[in-house]
């Protein structure tokens, strides 16, 4: 089990990796500048790769991937995947993004996933993402709190607490300052805050930028046992992920991990939209990643289906855990808590990719791992939600099993999870990378 000293630390990082990841961009920045630090070597799709044992990673847009090949790793040796996602449920910019009416400058934004729209209200919100200029250059951009959906006053609207209905056109229009939309450019000033470089707004050619909470992530509870911040889901399990490959790579590089299976984290964008885009889960970044990845070990075609054959995936997002003011909304038998450990996911329909096997893989992974686990099912009246691991079980024919941090308010802009299990989860992660089927 994970001191409290590390699970403090843990949690902490994440809290750190969260606040530099106003969105999948930042994301990816961020666990690149943290795998350039561990050691890893970042790789150029647009360039040839040298086969061979090291630690990698490479960028796709909002989707990063990264590997441990250890010694001993042949043309049909197995991956071991961390699947996880870098987006969350936010707004999106639309075209012509300078709006505003009454003297109040506004910004029109489109819903991006299933957002819980009222958590968004009276808060502090920036703009972050990627400018694309005319040239084909990118800039990251984040402009801190500057953005805020103003509530109505109770005043206007008495029977406001009898039941709130937001007008997703009419009433999710942030304001961010005073003034005449004709006289300002809101790329203007997304340029503005590109560091370390001057922006011509007037050269932006394309841009994916979303709204992001700029409250600090925090611990509190009668005994500090809670974790409230934005974007755990999916953010947590990314940088389980991170700090699981980073402990394994260390491990490797000392010949612990040798002869083992090929740890990759693969953490992808547009989750939240239903993954189909090239950086998505229903695309074929990972596939291209792993094809590469034997072809440098020199695989025939069937070596490669022989190590997909040998793979094992292991898909981590965030999960519900029992809420006390709605337990009738799930399973009467299956009620996970907070800082009871990961959940493994289970649904008879494949919502989530658990099978038996999958199931026993885990659990032989927690006793090791001496981390306990939760089972959630969803209560037969209630939709289930679903996650990349079908995604991956159907594309590439890897054995998946679905888990994840439980969480409350999941979709808020504020989330809310334990202390202790994004830690356990990274420790069960860290022993899976080296641990074949």
């Amino acid at each position: 089990m994970p001191s409290p000293s590390a699970a403090a630390d843990h949690i902490q990082d994440l809290g750190a990796y969260v606040s530099a990841s106003p969105s999948s961009f930042h994301a990816v920045r961020e666990a690149a500048r943290r795998l350039d630090d561990a050691g890893f070597t970042g790789l150029d799709e647009l360039l040839p790769w040298e086969g061979g044992t090291g630690s990698f990673y490479t960028v796709r847009d909002g989707a990063l991937i990264a590997w441990v090949v250890p010694e001993g790793a042949g043309p049909a040796t197995g991956f071991n995947i961390l699947g996880a996602h870098t987006d969350s449920p936010s707004f999106k910019l639309k075209p012509k993004p300078t709006t505003g009416a009454h003297g109040w400058l506004q910004a029109g934004v489109e819903i991006y996933g299933g957002p819980l729209l009222n958590s968004w209200l009276d808060r502090e919100l920036q703009l972050a993402g990627r400018l694309v200029m005319l040239d084909g250059t990118q800039h990251l951009t984040a402009t801190g709190p500057m953005l805020r959906f103003p509530q109505l006053a109770i005043h206007l609207d008495r029977n406001v607490n009898d039941g709130l209905t937001l007008d997703k056109q009419r009433h999710m229009n942030p304001v961010w300052g005073l003034g005449n939309p004709a006289e300002v450019d809101l790329l203007a000033v997304l340029a503005s805050h590109v560091p370390d470089v001057s922006v011509d707004p007037a050269q932006i050619g394309g841009y994916d930028v979303v709204m992001a909470d700029t409250q600090p992530p925090a611990v509190f509870g009668a005994h500090g046992e809670f974790f409230a911040s934005g974007r755990l889901d999916n953010l947590s399990a990314t940088h389980a992920g991170l700090v699981a490959l980073a402990a394994h790579a260390s491990s490797a590089s000392a010949g612990a991990a040798s002869g083992g299976p090929i740890a990759v984290l693969a953490a992808f964008d547009h989750e939240e939209i239903g993954s189909n885009s090239r950086s998505g889960a229903c695309g074929p970044v990972l596939e291209d990643v792993l094809v590469r990845i034997s072809e440098g070990l020199g695989a025939t075609v069937s070596q490669r289906r022989q190590a997909l054959a040998a793979s094992f995936c292991v898909s981590a997002d965030a999960g519900h855990a029992v809420h006390p003011n709605y337990a009738e909304r799930h399973d009467p038998a299956n009620q996970p808590v907070l800082n009871g450990g990961p959940l493994l996911k289970i649904n008879a329909n494949q919502r989530y990719a658990t099978d038996a096997n999958g199931a026993a893989f885990w659990a032989r992974l927690c006793a090791e791992a001496d981390v306990p686990y939760q089972e959630f099912v969803s209560n037969n009246v209630m939709p289930c939600g679903s996650t990349i691991g079908p995604l991956t079980a159907t594309r590439l024919g890897i054995r998946t099993v679905d888990v994840g941090v439980p969480l409350l308010s999941m979709h808020s802009a504020r989330e809310l999870c334990g202390v202790e299990d994004p830690r356990r989860l990274a420790a069960v992660t860290e022993l899976f990378f080296a641990t074949a089927m």
